[in-house]
């Protein structure tokens, strides 16, 4: 059974950096389309930032040049480096995993809160 755990999250200042880490269990990483997806209060989940198994990317547009996704195969996780916060950042962030063999079912993490403010 596929699981994923999240790590990180916080407060932080406008301008300032934070991380994320999610680590998944019982799958083939290989076959992994890692992502982290953010939720804001009143609105609808927005894609942040996917990673396939070659490292190829893909940033939502709100993102690009301030977050940066990786994956490290021995260590089966995938982490997002997020610069630059701003207030409309604060959110839910999930970590979401789905198997190349089976795209369309979708795992989730718990969810991480990201609050940035002053």
């Amino acid at each position: 059974q596929v699981q994923l755990a999240e790590y990180g999250g916080g407060l932080v200042e406008p301008g300032g950096s934070l991380s994320l880490s999610c680590k998944i269990f019982g799958s083939e990483f290989g076959f992994i389309v890692m992502g982290w997806y953010r939720q804001a209060p009143g609105k609808e989940r927005e894609l942040v930032a996917v990673i396939s198994p070659g490292s190829s990317t893909n940033y939502g547009d709100s993102v690009k040049g301030r977050f940066s996704i990786s994956r490290d195969h021995l260590e089966k996780a995938a982490y997002l480096q997020m610069d630059m916060l701003a207030p409309e950042d604060t959110a839910v962030y999930y970590c979401n995993a789905k198997d190349l063999r089976n795209y369309d079912v979708d795992y989730w993490g718990q969810g991480t809160v990201v609050t940035v403010s002053s």
